[in-house]
C-alpha cells in the first residue's frame, strides 16, 4: 500500500462525502479508492468510514486522522512545490469555476498572458453563475459576486464592482427615458431580472441620491440566471438591466447602451475568490489568485484576510 495515495483517498473520500467522487476526482476507479481506504483503515487497525448504501460518514477516529492527514499532506505538497524548480515554474492542473461574463469579458482576453507566466498549470474552467459544491466536485476555487453566506469557506474579498443602470437605444425610443427610479415599478417601463443562484429570486435593488432611497424591483419581462444572457437581453432591448462596469463598459462605448440615473448611487457588490476549508493552497493556486487580482476592472479589495474564514 502507498500510504500517500491512501491518505489521498481517505481525504478525498471524506471530502466528496462517496467513494465513486472521490474516485473520480482523483482519476482512479472506484474499487482502487476502496482497496486503498481498506488497507489504511487496516493498517491503523480503527474504523475511519462509516458506510452505507446512501452514504459515507466519517468516524470520530476519522475524523482526527483526517485533520493530521490533510497537514502531511499540505506539508508534502509544499516540500515539493518549494525546490527552486517547482518555485519557479508552479505547474499541475487547476480546477476553477467563474461568472459567465467575468470570464468572457476578463478572464479570457488575458488567459493567453497567463499561459505565457505559467505554461505548466492547466486550468479546468467551469463558465457558470450556478451554485458550485466546492467540495463535492472538487474543485480549487470560485470566483463569485454578492455577499458569500457559506461561513465554512475560505475566501478573499478581491474588490468591489461598481453597479449602474443602463438600457438600450431601442428600448427608450419605444418607451421614453425614465427620470426617477420609481418609474421602473409605476409605469410601463420593464426590467430584466436576474435570478441569482442561491435564491433563485430576481433581486430588488436600492438607489441613492443625497437623502432619498428608493428600492426598485420593476417588472421583469424577462428573468435569466446567465450574465451573458442577463447583457444579450438588454442589448436586444428587452428592458432596464443593472450592470457592473466592467460589463457595460464596451456597449456603452459602442452606443449600444444608454446609462440611466446618473446622479443616482447603486451599493457596489463585493467579489471573492473561495475555497475549501482545510485546503492547502498550493503555489499553483496561489499565482492564480494574484494574476486575478492584477486583471480586476473595479475597486481594491477590503481588508479582509486573506486565508481567513468568511465573516458576514
Amino acid at each position: 500500500m502507498d500510504r500517500f495515495d491512501a491518505m489521498q483517498a481517505f481525504a478525498r473520500v471524506v471530502e466528496t462525502g462517496s467513494f465513486t467522487r472521490a474516485a473520480q476526482t482523483l482519476h482512479m476507479s472506484k474499487t482502487t479508492v476502496t482497496q486503498l481506504v481498506q488497507q489504511l483503515e487496516a493498517r491503523l487497525r480503527v474504523k475511519l468510514l462509516n458506510r452505507t448504501t446512501r452514504r459515507v460518514n466519517v468516524t470520530a477516529d476519522g475524523a482526527v486522522y483526517y485533520e493530521r492527514a490533510i497537514r502531511l499532506l499540505a506539508d508534502l505538497d509544499d516540500a515539493e512545490t518549494g525546490l527552486s524548480s517547482a518555485a519557479i515554474a508552479p505547474r499541475g492542473r487547476l480546477r476553477v469555476d467563474v461568472p459567465s461574463p467575468f470570464a468572457s469579458h476578463v478572464l479570457m482576453p488575458a488567459m493567453p498572458d497567463f499561459h505565457r507566466r505559467y505554461p505548466d498549470i492547466q486550468i479546468d474552467m467551469g463558465v457558470s453563475d450556478r451554485m458550485v459544491d466546492i467540495i463535492g466536485e472538487n474543485v480549487d476555487c470560485v470566483v463569485r459576486g454578492g455577499e458569500l453566506t457559506d461561513q465554512s469557506l475560505m475566501a478573499r474579498r478581491l474588490g468591489d464592482l461598481q453597479l449602474g443602470v443602463y438600457a438600450s437605444p431601442g428600448y427608450l425610443q419605444r418607451l421614453g427615458t425614465p427620470q426617477h427610479p420609481s418609474e421602473l415599478d409605476a409605469t410601463q417601463h420593464r426590467v430584466i431580472g436576474f435570478l441569482w443562484a442561491r435564491t433563485g429570486r430576481a433581486l430588488a435593488y436600492t438607489l441613492r441620491r443625497d437623502n432619498q432611497s428608493v428600492t426598485v424591483r420593476g417588472q421583469p419581462v424577462l428573468s435569466v440566471d446567465d450574465g451573458n444572457a442577463y447583457l444579450a437581453a438588454g442589448l436586444a432591448g428587452m428592458g432596464v438591466l443593472w450592470l457592473p462596469e466592467y460589463m457595460a463598459r464596451a456597449p456603452l462605448a459602442r452606443g449600444e447602451l444608454v446609462p440611466l440615473f446618473q446622479e443616482w448611487q447603486l451599493d457596489t457588490m463585493p467579489m471573492y475568490i473561495a475555497y475549501p476549508p482545510n485546503r492547502h493552497i498550493s503555489l499553483k493556486l496561489r499565482v492564480f489568485i494574484d494574476w486575478v487580482v492584477e486583471l480586476l476592472p473595479f475597486e481594491g479589495p477590503a481588508p479582509v484576510p486573506q486565508a481567513s474564514a468568511l465573516s458576514r
